[in-house]
């Protein structure tokens, strides 16, 4: 028989969904893929008994529902400063890993160059390559996962057609600045690159953070691909709706993409989740209290524990080092964290494209209870002893 496509021999496969087969063991605690142990809002589960019956339950149009895509386009309206059409700058995508692989597919052709911040969201190295792409890294420093902006440019100089922008970032919990932002803006106007954002962590900021929409930037939002999703502002991670906003002109293209990809995001689903786009301010304000509360807590538990951190600044994960633990690598301490402890962790070698990071990554989008559990049983490693 022919071989398989040279395309993807080379994946191995996502650490992330990986680690998470170990759910199947009795009486773990997953930290390592970002879902929460808690309810959607009680509007979104209230509507969804409801379309169960009544439905729909055939197709949506490709391009998404309309009732969805009103309602998506006044909510992002409110909050990225700028009047938004639900028909011409709006697409209904299945999460928002269908949303970039539509965007690298539209922009992409083979040996095509993309710029991926580095820690990256694993499925981006990926996805770029499924579309064909060359991927140049420019490194986020420690300690505050700083970009050096002359390694940028010199990135820019190679002539990408694209670069990814994943802000609050995952795993690193960075909330670029619009000072940062601006830079990169700039460079891709001199450059004439695509800009692809994936911003489905927009609302889960700390210490008063403040989001800064790419798109919303001077110039930006006719080279500006946004890719976002539902899943985390209302704790439906298992939905699969997501979306991209961009300029008309864009739009067209990347429905070519969508179409053939999945057809529609799911039409009962699309309809459900409008209970959420219209709730008012005072979610999203509970929403960024409640995670602040949940950081505080398990961040807390962690120094107690006497482990080395690096603070979020937004999204719901924490690298940690593990670097005086001795592993070999850190798959083989996040086998032995479950083994020990029956906590689940990701490897840092997930998202740095490289054998050995020294860092593994937690999240903590789980209820107050499950986090402070978790923390009991990390007990075990305190010391360093637990090899």
């Amino acid at each position: 028989m022919q071989s398989f496509s040279v395309r993807t021999s080379k994946f191995g496969g996502s650490m992330i969904r990986a680690m998470s087969l170990n759910d199947n063991l009795t009486d773990t605690i997953n930290l390592g893929q970002g879902y929460p142990d808690f309810d959607p809002p009680k509007p979104l589960l209230g509507a969804l008994k409801q379309t169960t019956v009544s439905g729909p339950h055939q197709y949506a149009l490709s391009q998404g529902s309309v009732n969805f895509r009103d309602a998506l386009a006044k909510k992002q309206s409110r909050f990225m400063k700028r009047t938004i059409s639900a028909d011409k700058e709006v697409l209904a995508t299945c999460g928002s890993t269908e949303a970039m692989m539509a965007a690298l597919l539209t922009l992409i052709d083979t040996g095509d160059r993309v710029i991926v911040f580095r820690p990256y969201y694993e499925n981006y190295v990926s996805q770029a390559k499924i579309a064909g792409a060359e991927i140049d890294f420019v490194d986020l420093k420690l300690p505050d996962f700083q970009f050096d902006a002359d390694e940028l440019e010199a990135a820019f100089k190679k002539k990408p057609k694209a670069i990814i922008i994943c802000n609050p970032s995952n795993p690193t919990g960075k909330v670029f600045t619009k000072e940062e932002l601006q830079t990169i803006a700039d460079l891709a106007e001199k450059y004439d690159t695509y800009v692809i954002t994936d911003e489905v962590y927009e609302h889960i900021l700390y210490e008063g953070r403040k989001h800064v929409y790419f798109a919303s930037l001077p110039r930006m939002w006719e080279r500006t691909i946004t890719c976002g999703s539902l899943s985390k502002t209302y704790a439906i991670t298992g939905w699969r709706v997501g979306y991209i906003i961009t300029s008309e002109t864009i739009l067209t293209a990347v429905k070519r993409a969508h179409d053939y990809l999945t057809v529609c995001a799911p039409s009962q689903l699309q309809q459900a989740v409008v209970a959420g786009l219209e709730l008012g301010d005072d979610y999203y304000e509970n929403l960024q209290e409640s995670y602040q509360q949940k950081k505080d807590v398990f961040l807390k538990g962690l120094g107690q524990l006497g482990l080395r951190y690096l603070e979020p600044q937004g999204a719901y994960y924490v690298l940690v080092d593990i670097s005086p633990f001795g592993f070999q690598n850190d798959l083989e301490f996040c086998d032995r964290l479950i083994e020990k402890t029956g906590v689940i962790t990701v490897p840092g070698t997930s998202f740095q494209n490289s054998e050995a990071t020294g860092t593994v990554r937690f999240h903590f989008a789980k209820k107050i209870s499950t986090l402070e559990e978790a923390c009991n049983r990390l007990e075990k490693i305190k010391n360093y002893t637990f090899r």
